[in-house]
């Protein structure tokens, strides 16, 4: 079964592109919303390997409130399923300094400009996230193990 990843981006034209690039070369499973209040459910209730997050959302709202992608990463990373998801920004936010501000800002786990003009780089990333967040989801999983045979 393929991984799941959730693309949010509010252009149609670019989430065409991105699940294209996802589906054929990196051979994900597919979610593409620009609803927040959408994603955050989609985040709680299903298996989601990876987000890959434009932030510059226009008309994206959680709870009547517009958001951007900034602010709905910060409100995955909210959720006790998003802490450790990995969440990739897509921003033609590529001056200077933008790339850590974002990051900082944000909680993401990386950054990518647009226009991608890497396909293959763009996948080889987000399986790199979704593999360093399954090791990690392991370990927690074997330290919580021990300390429940320890007690």
């Amino acid at each position: 079964m393929p991984d799941l990843v959730l693309v949010v981006e509010d252009d149609p034209a670019n989430a065409v592109l991105v699940e294209a690039i996802l589906t054929s070369v990196g051979r994900f499973e597919v979610v593409w919303s620009d609803d927040g209040d959408e994603i955050l459910r989609i985040v709680r209730e299903r298996p989601v390997a990876a987000v890959l997050m434009d932030v510059s959302l226009g008309h994206t709202r959680v709870g009547g409130d517009t958001i951007d992608g900034v602010e709905l990463t910060r409100r995955i990373r909210d959720l006790p399923e998003g802490l450790n998801l990995p969440v990739v920004l897509l921003t033609a936010h590529a001056m200077k300094g933008d790339r850590e501000r974002l990051l900082f800002s944000s909680s993401a786990n990386d950054y990518v400009a647009k226009p991608i003009t890497d396909q293959k780089g763009l996948v080889s990333l987000v399986e790199r996230h979704i593999r360093a967040a399954k090791v990690v989801k392991e370990e927690l999983e074997t330290r919580s193990r021990r300390g429940d045979a320890d007690s």
